[in-house]
């Protein structure tokens, strides 16, 4: 099952690094974002599924979708 197609304003490609890495790299993209724009995060570490949901809880801002394939973990972020 593949998830829909979510249009996004910012990318972040932080495959093969580890985390915090592209936890940081999402927080500080966030900040700079408008509401209702949206952040797509492309990463390869498995520790970024929980360091995610904590960065969003933190920041209060949405996970529209998630998904893993071939090792990677895709985040559409919603800014609020």
């Amino acid at each position: 099952m593949s998830n829909p197609v979510v249009e996004y304003q910012y990318e972040i490609d932080a495959r093969n690094e580890s985390c915090p890495s592209p936890v940081i790299k999402a927080k500080d993209i966030l900040l700079k974002m408008s509401c209702g724009e949206v952040l797509h995060l492309i990463c390869t570490d498995p520790t970024s599924q929980q360091d995610i949901k904590t960065l969003l809880d933190v920041l209060d801002d949405e996970l529209l979708s998630s998904s893993q394939s071939n090792g990677e973990y895709h985040y559409f972020i919603k800014k609020h």
